[in-house]
Protein backbone atom coordinates (compact mmCIF):
# COMPACT_ATOMS: atom_id res chain seq x y z
CA UNK A 1 0.00 0.00 0.00
CA UNK A 2 1.52 3.78 -1.11
CA UNK A 3 1.89 6.19 1.50
CA UNK A 4 -0.35 9.08 1.06
CA UNK A 5 -0.30 12.74 2.22
CA UNK A 6 -0.55 12.21 5.82
CA UNK A 7 2.27 10.19 6.51
CA UNK A 8 4.33 11.81 4.29
CA UNK A 9 3.91 15.01 5.50
CA UNK A 10 4.81 13.79 8.96
CA UNK A 11 8.15 11.69 7.69
CA UNK A 12 8.93 15.12 5.84
CA UNK A 13 8.35 17.02 9.13
CA UNK A 14 10.37 14.99 11.86
CA UNK A 15 13.02 15.71 8.85
CA UNK A 16 12.92 19.52 9.02
CA UNK A 17 12.33 18.79 12.61
CA UNK A 18 8.46 20.44 12.21
CA UNK A 19 6.49 19.85 15.55
CA UNK A 20 2.96 18.80 15.18
CA UNK A 21 -0.28 18.84 17.79
CA UNK A 22 -3.16 16.16 17.54
CA UNK A 23 -6.28 17.14 19.34
CA UNK A 24 -8.04 13.74 20.82
CA UNK A 25 -11.77 13.59 20.91
CA UNK A 26 -13.43 10.76 22.26
CA UNK A 27 -17.31 9.93 20.75
CA UNK A 28 -18.32 8.51 23.76
CA UNK A 29 -17.27 11.95 26.18
CA UNK A 30 -18.60 14.61 23.78
CA UNK A 31 -20.02 17.28 25.58
CA UNK A 32 -20.75 20.90 25.82
CA UNK A 33 -17.20 21.83 25.50
CA UNK A 34 -16.79 20.14 21.96
CA UNK A 35 -17.60 23.20 19.86
CA UNK A 36 -15.07 25.55 21.76
CA UNK A 37 -12.47 22.88 21.80
CA UNK A 38 -12.85 22.52 18.04
CA UNK A 39 -13.17 26.53 17.54
CA UNK A 40 -10.14 27.11 19.29
CA UNK A 41 -8.83 23.62 17.79
CA UNK A 42 -9.05 25.35 14.09
CA UNK A 43 -8.17 29.21 15.43
CA UNK A 44 -5.09 27.86 16.56
CA UNK A 45 -4.38 25.02 13.39
CA UNK A 46 -3.80 22.24 15.14
CA UNK A 47 -2.46 19.92 12.75
CA UNK A 48 -4.23 16.65 13.37
CA UNK A 49 -8.11 15.51 15.28
CA UNK A 50 -7.59 12.32 16.65
CA UNK A 51 -10.84 10.19 16.86
CA UNK A 52 -11.15 7.28 18.97
CA UNK A 53 -11.69 5.60 22.78
CA UNK A 54 -11.07 2.32 24.84
CA UNK A 55 -15.26 2.06 24.00
CA UNK A 56 -17.99 3.46 21.22
CA UNK A 57 -21.35 2.92 23.05
CA UNK A 58 -23.34 5.63 21.66
CA UNK A 59 -23.32 5.08 18.00
CA UNK A 60 -21.89 8.59 16.98
CA UNK A 61 -18.91 7.99 15.39
CA UNK A 62 -19.75 9.06 11.83
CA UNK A 63 -22.81 11.73 13.28
CA UNK A 64 -19.48 13.14 15.27
CA UNK A 65 -17.15 13.14 11.83
CA UNK A 66 -19.72 14.92 9.79
CA UNK A 67 -19.90 17.62 12.04
CA UNK A 68 -16.32 18.32 12.08
CA UNK A 69 -16.14 17.88 8.31
CA UNK A 70 -18.21 20.69 7.78
CA UNK A 71 -16.79 22.67 10.43
CA UNK A 72 -12.84 22.22 9.95
CA UNK A 73 -10.58 20.88 7.06
CA UNK A 74 -7.96 19.83 9.64
CA UNK A 75 -7.14 15.87 9.10
CA UNK A 76 -9.27 13.16 10.67
CA UNK A 77 -7.59 10.43 11.90
CA UNK A 78 -8.90 7.43 14.04
CA UNK A 79 -7.61 6.44 16.55
CA UNK A 80 -9.71 2.76 17.17
CA UNK A 81 -9.82 1.44 20.42
CA UNK A 82 -11.44 -1.57 18.82
CA UNK A 83 -12.29 -3.16 15.00
CA UNK A 84 -15.45 -1.67 14.97
CA UNK A 85 -14.35 1.89 15.42
CA UNK A 86 -14.41 2.52 12.00
CA UNK A 87 -15.88 5.00 9.43
CA UNK A 88 -15.19 5.82 5.71
CA UNK A 89 -15.97 9.33 6.76
CA UNK A 90 -11.96 9.89 7.96
CA UNK A 91 -9.27 11.20 6.05
CA UNK A 92 -6.87 8.13 7.59
CA UNK A 93 -6.72 5.50 10.69
CA UNK A 94 -3.98 4.45 12.85
CA UNK A 95 -3.93 0.72 12.38
CA UNK A 96 -2.12 0.01 16.24
CA UNK A 97 -0.48 -3.26 16.94
CA UNK A 98 -0.34 -3.42 20.73
CA UNK A 99 3.35 -4.21 20.91
CA UNK A 100 3.88 -3.50 24.20
CA UNK A 101 1.28 -5.94 25.44
CA UNK A 102 1.17 -10.02 24.77
CA UNK A 103 -2.20 -9.96 23.50
CA UNK A 104 -2.48 -11.30 19.94
CA UNK A 105 -6.13 -9.76 19.44
CA UNK A 106 -4.63 -6.80 19.71
CA UNK A 107 -1.43 -7.99 18.05
CA UNK A 108 -2.89 -9.09 15.05
CA UNK A 109 -6.84 -10.72 15.65
CA UNK A 110 -8.57 -7.19 15.25
CA UNK A 111 -6.65 -6.86 12.29
CA UNK A 112 -7.46 -9.87 10.43
CA UNK A 113 -11.48 -8.76 11.68
CA UNK A 114 -10.91 -5.03 10.20
CA UNK A 115 -8.17 -5.51 6.98
CA UNK A 116 -11.28 -6.50 4.53
CA UNK A 117 -13.42 -3.03 5.39
CA UNK A 118 -10.11 -0.96 5.27
CA UNK A 119 -8.81 -3.12 2.09
CA UNK A 120 -11.84 -0.97 0.52
CA UNK A 121 -12.05 2.04 2.20
CA UNK A 122 -10.93 5.15 0.58
CA UNK A 123 -8.86 6.00 4.16
CA UNK A 124 -5.01 6.38 4.53
CA UNK A 125 -4.29 3.76 6.81
CA UNK A 126 -0.41 4.41 8.94
CA UNK A 127 0.60 0.95 10.67
CA UNK A 128 1.43 2.42 14.33
CA UNK A 129 3.45 0.89 17.33
CA UNK A 130 1.10 1.00 20.15
CA UNK A 131 3.51 1.14 23.46
CA UNK A 132 1.77 1.67 26.83
CA UNK A 133 3.25 3.18 29.25
CA UNK A 134 3.04 3.09 33.27
CA UNK A 135 1.65 6.30 34.02
CA UNK A 136 1.11 5.92 37.68
CA UNK A 137 -2.62 4.64 37.41
CA UNK A 138 -4.65 1.76 35.92
CA UNK A 139 -5.99 3.47 32.71
CA UNK A 140 -9.04 2.28 30.23
CA UNK A 141 -6.79 1.06 27.70
CA UNK A 142 -4.44 -1.11 30.25
CA UNK A 143 -8.23 -2.61 31.48
CA UNK A 144 -9.80 -3.09 27.83
CA UNK A 145 -6.55 -3.94 26.28
CA UNK A 146 -5.70 -6.85 29.11
CA UNK A 147 -1.97 -6.44 29.06
CA UNK A 148 0.43 -4.84 31.33
CA UNK A 149 2.22 -1.13 30.60
CA UNK A 150 5.98 -0.97 30.17
CA UNK A 151 7.41 0.46 33.40
CA UNK A 152 8.29 3.79 33.33
CA UNK A 153 11.90 3.08 34.70
CA UNK A 154 12.19 0.42 32.39
CA UNK A 155 13.59 2.76 29.31
CA UNK A 156 15.48 -0.06 28.16
CA UNK A 157 12.24 -2.44 27.50
CA UNK A 158 10.61 0.73 25.63
CA UNK A 159 13.89 1.45 23.28
CA UNK A 160 14.02 -2.48 22.14
CA UNK A 161 10.24 -2.78 21.74
CA UNK A 162 10.52 0.68 19.68
CA UNK A 163 13.44 -0.64 17.57
CA UNK A 164 11.53 -3.85 17.56
CA UNK A 165 8.45 -2.63 15.78
CA UNK A 166 10.31 -0.88 13.51
CA UNK A 167 12.07 -3.73 12.19
CA UNK A 168 8.74 -5.38 11.72
CA UNK A 169 7.88 -2.52 9.43
CA UNK A 170 5.66 -0.23 11.54
CA UNK A 171 5.76 3.07 10.11
CA UNK A 172 5.30 5.17 13.26
CA UNK A 173 6.06 4.54 17.56
CA UNK A 174 3.53 5.87 19.27
CA UNK A 175 4.32 5.85 23.45
CA UNK A 176 0.90 6.46 25.68
CA UNK A 177 0.64 6.78 28.98
CA UNK A 178 -3.36 6.24 28.90
CA UNK A 179 -5.82 8.73 28.99
CA UNK A 180 -6.26 10.32 32.69
CA UNK A 181 -2.42 9.28 33.41
CA UNK A 182 -1.00 10.75 37.04
CA UNK A 183 2.61 10.82 34.91
CA UNK A 184 3.62 11.58 31.06
CA UNK A 185 5.87 9.54 28.85
CA UNK A 186 9.42 10.22 30.65
CA UNK A 187 11.38 12.67 28.95
CA UNK A 188 14.44 10.81 28.83
CA UNK A 189 12.46 7.39 27.59
CA UNK A 190 11.19 9.79 24.57
CA UNK A 191 14.54 11.08 24.22
CA UNK A 192 16.01 7.50 23.68
CA UNK A 193 13.11 5.97 21.73
CA UNK A 194 13.52 8.84 19.51
CA UNK A 195 17.58 8.57 19.03
CA UNK A 196 17.11 4.63 18.66
CA UNK A 197 14.72 4.75 15.69
CA UNK A 198 13.52 6.69 12.27
CA UNK A 199 10.01 6.45 12.21
CA UNK A 200 8.18 9.22 13.55
CA UNK A 201 6.99 9.17 17.07
CA UNK A 202 3.93 10.19 18.83
CA UNK A 203 3.74 10.87 22.75
CA UNK A 204 0.75 11.42 24.46
CA UNK A 205 -1.14 10.27 27.72
CA UNK A 206 -1.39 12.43 30.89
CA UNK A 207 0.02 16.02 29.20
CA UNK A 208 -1.87 18.83 30.93
CA UNK A 209 -0.12 22.03 29.60
CA UNK A 210 1.90 23.52 27.45
CA UNK A 211 5.15 22.82 29.10
CA UNK A 212 4.69 19.61 29.21
CA UNK A 213 4.38 19.59 25.84
CA UNK A 214 7.57 21.38 24.91
CA UNK A 215 9.50 19.43 27.14
CA UNK A 216 8.01 16.49 24.92
CA UNK A 217 8.96 18.11 21.67
CA UNK A 218 12.69 18.58 22.85
CA UNK A 219 12.64 15.57 24.17
CA UNK A 220 12.39 14.13 20.72
CA UNK A 221 8.40 13.39 20.02
CA UNK A 222 7.69 14.38 16.41
CA UNK A 223 3.55 14.75 17.33
CA UNK A 224 2.32 14.89 20.68
CA UNK A 225 -1.78 14.12 21.40
CA UNK A 226 -4.23 15.98 24.00
CA UNK A 227 -7.47 15.21 24.93
CA UNK A 228 -8.77 14.93 28.37
CA UNK A 229 -7.80 17.50 29.51
CA UNK A 230 -9.55 19.46 26.77
CA UNK A 231 -12.61 18.06 28.12
CA UNK A 232 -12.93 20.33 30.97
CA UNK A 233 -10.36 22.88 29.72
CA UNK A 234 -10.54 23.68 26.17
CA UNK A 235 -9.40 27.25 26.09
CA UNK A 236 -5.55 25.28 27.48
CA UNK A 237 -5.51 24.45 23.59
CA UNK A 238 -4.48 28.12 22.75
CA UNK A 239 -1.35 27.79 24.76
CA UNK A 240 -0.32 23.98 23.75
CA UNK A 241 -0.73 24.95 20.31
CA UNK A 242 1.88 27.77 20.65
CA UNK A 243 4.09 25.04 22.13
CA UNK A 244 5.02 23.60 18.61
CA UNK A 245 6.89 26.57 17.79
CA UNK A 246 8.71 27.68 21.26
Amino acid sequence: MMDKGIYKSLVAGKAEGKKRLAVLIDPDKTSQTFNKTLEIAIRAKVDFIFIGGSLLVNNQLDTLLEEMRQQCNIPLILFPGSSFQLSYRADALLFLSLISGRNPELLIGQHVISAPFLKVSPLEIISTGYILIDGGVRTSVQYMSNTQPIPSSKTDIAVCTAVAGEMLGLKMMYLEAGSGAHETVPLSMIEQVSSAIAVPLIVGGGIRNAERISDAFHAGADLVVVGNVLEKSPELLVDMAEARFW
